[in-house]
């Protein structure tokens, strides 16, 4: 799993695997090591009807909805977004889970769990 900060925005990129386990379990979670402490992030199942995040003891935990976790079985859902409001903001936070998928130039990363990027598909057909 990845995570994207930018701004006011956080963004979750799931490979296969990762999503295959979300809808097995509802729980997905990865942690950055600095030495002296680790940040967790984390999808997490939920009975909202929206996704949702928080940050509290070193752990960004993005909520998702439970009712939406069969709709990512479908190959054509790529994502779910949501604008979340942050009280004592005037700016909300923008959320974004979706599926990993193949970068279109070069890379070092491994992406053989990446799903198949949908711009390649029948690149070459006319």
């Amino acid at each position: 799993m990845k995570i994207r900060i930018k701004g006011n925005s956080l963004r979750y990129r799931l490979t296969k695997s990762e999503v295959d386990q979300f809808i097995a379990t509802g729980y997905v979670e990865e942690k950055i090591n600095f030495g002296n402490s680790n940040l967790y992030y984390l999808l997490k199942k939920t009975d909202s009807d929206h996704l949702s995040a928080s940050f509290n003891n070193n752990k960004i935990t993005l909520n998702f909805p439970s009712s939406f976790i069969n709709k990512w079985t479908d190959p054509a859902q790529v994502g779910f977004e949501f604008y979340m409001e942050v009280e004592g903001s005037d700016k909300p936070l923008y959320l974004l889970v979706e599926k990993d998928f193949t970068c279109l130039d070069k890379t070092n990363e491994d992406q053989s769990d990446n799903f198949p990027n949908p711009l390649l598909t029948n690149v070459y057909e006319r």
